[in-house]
């Protein structure tokens, strides 16, 4: 069973990416694994890769250079952040799965909120909404993962209900223009604790249910490899 943690509100950065880092150096084969719910203080975090040009004007907020894959995000009140702390070769999930994993989940849960339209971009990991407007899509969860020795840390964010001006400041993701949105700006009444719990339950039963696949899947194939005949229903 997969245990969701949340941190007190409003936790910074830097604490939260190191106790991430140490929990992941830590873990043993039968460590389970864990979600860590956050709300930030404001933060500019930029990915391993990520070019100190794609923050435009920082206002005075502190900026991370962290070890997640992906650009520059900002975190800050009103917005979840969903650290999923998965060992995925223990599951067999291949990390292109995980992250299809991790945009499918919050999809399913936008749709059951009501926001219409939440879909992928090509070529830009996260989520996005229609903007009704003028038929372009604005972001609205970001996405940025780190395996080491097989475990992901990091995770995901969604905008709930927050201040958005600083996403001004940067290029969201590298893409200069990018427009960013929360669920409060596309007519979706909603708190952050109600919505993370959401989340985390979305994540943990499609990451269980991988992981159950996987077992029965390696059940059936040694029942074969001993010719003993399997009836699937």
């Amino acid at each position: 069973m997969m245990t969701t943690r949340w941190w007190p509100r409003l936790a910074p950065y830097h604490e939260v990416w190191q106790a991430m880092r140490a929990f992941t150096e830590q873990r043993g084969a039968d460590t389970p694994d864990e979600i860590w719910l956050v709300e930030h203080a404001p933060v500019y975090t930029l990915g391993q890769a990520g070019k100190p040009e794609h923050v435009l004007n920082a206002h005075g907020i502190e900026v991370v250079h962290c070890d997640r894959g992906g650009q520059v995000t900002y975190h800050g009140p009103g917005q979840i952040v969903a650290y999923c702390l998965v060992d995925l070769r223990r599951i067999k999930l291949f990390v292109k799965e995980y992250v299809a994993l991790l945009e499918d989940v919050t999809i399913r849960l936008l749709t059951e909120l009501g926001v219409a339209g939440a879909c992928l971009k090509p070529g830009a990991p996260g989520v996005y909404v229609p903007m009704p407007a003028d038929a372009n899509l604005a972001k609205i969860a970001a996405l940025g993962i780190k395996v080491r020795n097989g475990c992901a840390y990091h995770g995901l964010a969604l905008n709930i209900d927050m201040d958005l001006a600083p996403f001004l400041g940067i290029n969201p993701c590298g893409y200069e223009g990018l427009r960013t949105v929360d669920l409060k700006s596309c007519g979706i009444p909603a708190t952050v604790p109600d919505i993370g719990e959401r989340l985390a339950a979305g994540l943990a039963a499609a990451l269980e249910q991988h992981e159950a696949r996987h077992k029965h899947n390696n059940l059936t194939e040694r029942r074969h490899d001993h010719g003993i005949p399997i009836t699937v229903d």
